[in-house]
């Protein structure tokens, strides 16, 4: 038994040798050192490679969306060296490391899928582009500007000043609305008047709001539609191509202000859907 606790205290002694370890941790401290002087040097070449870059695409002319996925493709790609060089100048042996990765490939790619489908949805928004940065986009139920887009998201302002990261996922499956992709845009101003008028008249009180040809497309006339004919009303849409279509939100909501009172002012009945409640004496019914 003696020699038994002889034998674990010597064996504590050689793992716990304050010499030795002295030298591992200096070794390691060298090392890491080492590997973050290689990253700051990667960084440092990324700067220079950007602005380099950036003044070629100034000359060349190309649009920001093509320049963000010029910038994100070489960004990644060098980071990805920059990380390899610094483990292999570390001492850490790369080769060994990715065969360890590949056999735990399983679990990493249950954990990183979600990531790297929005990277993989990214490469397909930059290639299929169905929007631009600066576009006024409608994704799902979410409104507003492109700002940016990643390889991972989206950014959107929304009108009300607020940032939506959205994943590249969600907006390749997703139908996708752009309001500034094409030249002009229609408005459309939904008006309901009373089955008396006279609707040759109403067309014509609308047809006055849209007149303006630095505001509305002449080649592409407004015009005044009938959309439904109800019991107690006819509704009507007035459709009018403006020429800014960046201005469609206030426009819209100017024209639809401009209808009511148009048609105010020219006394035409405007009508609602009114529910009549007529009392019911329960006593006399049981009588």
């Amino acid at each position: 038994m003696e020699l038994f606790l002889r034998g674990i205290v010597t064996r504590l002694r050689d793992i716990f040798d304050l010499e030795a370890m002295g030298g591992s941790v200096a070794s390691l401290t060298a090392s890491v050192l080492v590997a973050l002087i290689t990253l700051a040097g990667f960084l440092i070449v990324w700067r220079i490679i950007r602005m380099v870059t950036l003044a070629v695409l100034d000359r060349t002319r190309v649009d920001e969306t093509n320049r963000s996925f010029i910038l994100a493709l070489m960004q990644f790609g060098l980071f990805t060296v920059a990380i390899v060089q610094a483990l292999s100048v570390a001492g850490v042996n790369v080769a060994a490391l990715a065969a360890s990765v590949g056999i735990a490939g399983l679990t990493l790619g249950f954990a990183a899928r979600d990531s790297l489908s929005n990277i993989i949805s990214g490469v397909m928004v930059f290639w299929d582009r169905p929007f631009v940065i600066d576009d006024l986009v409608e994704i799902g139920e979410h409104y507003g500007r492109v700002e940016r887009i990643t390889l991972r998201s989206t950014r959107i302002v929304t009108v009300d000043g607020r940032m939506l990261a959205v994943p590249n996922t969600a907006i390749v499956n997703t139908i996708v609305a752009s309001y500034t992709n094409f030249p002009n845009l229609r408005i459309d101003v939904p008006v309901t008047v009373g089955t008396a008028e006279d609707l040759g008249r109403v067309r014509r009180l609308l047809l006055e709001l849209v007149r303006d040809p630095s505001v509305y497309l002449v080649e592409r006339a407004p015009v005044v539609v009938v959309t439904s004919l109800n019991d107690y009303n006819v509704e009507l849409e007035l459709r009018a191509w403006i020429i800014n279509e960046r201005d469609h939100v206030a426009r819209r909501t100017a024209l639809r202000e401009a209808v009511f009172e148009q048609l105010r002012h020219a006394g035409v009945e405007m009508p609602c859907e009114l529910l009549a409640l007529k009392p019911i004496d329960v006593r006399q019914q049981a009588a």
